[in-house]
C-alpha cells in the first residue's frame, strides 16, 4: 500500500509541475487591468508596507522567483519582472508576501529560517546514512539517517503555511491597493493555487518516503 501511495504522490508531483507551468503560461497572456509590470506591483507593495529599503532584482530563468531573507532582496524571474500579466503581478506580489512576513516575524517563517542550516546539513547526509545503514545492516546509521530525513520533512511541512500565508497576503493586498479588479481575482487565485500545489505534492511525497523508511527500519530490526 505504501508503494502505491508513493507512486500516486510522485505522479501528483509531476502533474503539479506541469500544472503550475501551464497555468502560469495561460495567465501570462492576460494583461492586468492596472497595466503594472511585476516589478512595479512589487515595488509599490513593498513601499506601501514600509519596506522601502528592500531591493528587487531580475534573475534569469522561468519561475525562479524568490525572496532572499538573508540579504533581504526580492528576486523576480525576467518574465515576471518585466511583464504586465496576471501571472506576473501574482507571482511578484506573492514574493512580497514573504518580505512582509519577514518584517512582521511571521512565526512559521522564523521557524523555517532557524532550522534551515540544520536542514541543509541533514538533507545532504541523510541519503548516505540510509544507503549505508540498509546496505550493511548498520541499524544505528539507518536510524540516524531516518532522523535526519525527518528533519527535512518537518522543514517542508513548515513551508506549507508560509507559502499559503504569503499567497493570502498577496491576494488581499492586490485587491486593496487596486492592482487587480474583482473579476481578475479568479486568475490570481489559479496562478497562486497551482504554485502552492507543488509544495503540497513535494511535502506529501517526502512524508510517505519517511514512513517507508521507518517501516523498512522496523521490519529489519525485527
Amino acid at each position: 500500500m505504501i508503494y502505491i501511495l508513493l507512486i500516486l504522490a510522485f505522479g501528483l508531483t509531476i502533474w503539479a509541475q506541469f500544472k503550475v507551468k501551464g497555468t502560469f503560461k495561460k495567465w501570462s497572456d492576460v494583461e492586468a487591468s492596472s497595466g503594472l509590470t511585476g516589478y512595479q506591483a512589487a515595488r509599490r507593495m513593498l513601499d506601501n508596507n514600509g519596506l522601502h529599503d528592500v531591493p528587487i532584482e531580475p534573475v534569469a530563468g522561468a519561475l525562479t522567483d524568490h525572496y532572499d531573507p538573508i540579504n533581504r532582496v526580492v528576486r523576480l524571474s525576467e518574465p515576471v519582472y518585466y511583464e504586465r500579466s496576471i501571472s506576473a503581478i501574482s507571482v511578484a506580489c506573492h514574493e512580497i508576501g514573504h518580505a512582509i512576513q519577514h518584517k512582521e516575524a511571521y512565526p512559521f517563517l522564523v521557524a523555517r529560517h532557524r532550522i534551515f542550516p540544520i536542514v541543509n546539513f541533514a538533507s545532504g547526509i541523510a541519503p548516505f546514512l540510509l544507503i549505508a545503514g540498509f546496505l550493511f545492516g548498520a541499524f544505528g546509521l539507518a536510524q540516524l539517517g531516518v532522523i535526519f530525513f525527518a528533519v527535512t520533512v518537518i522543514f517542508q511541512l513548515i513551508t506549507l503555511p508560509v507559502e499559503f500565508n504569503a499567497s493570502s497576503r498577496a491576494r488581499d493586498l492586490m485587491v486593496a491597493e487596486g492592482f487587480i479588479r474583482t473579476d481578475e481575482e479568479r486568475g490570481v487565485a489559479k496562478v497562486l493555487n497551482s504554485a502552492a500545489l507543488t509544495y503540497v505534492a513535494a511535502a506529501l511525497l517526502s512524508l510517505l518516503e519517511l514512513v517507508r523508511f521507518i517501516l523498512i527500519l522496523t521490519q529489519n530490526r525485527e
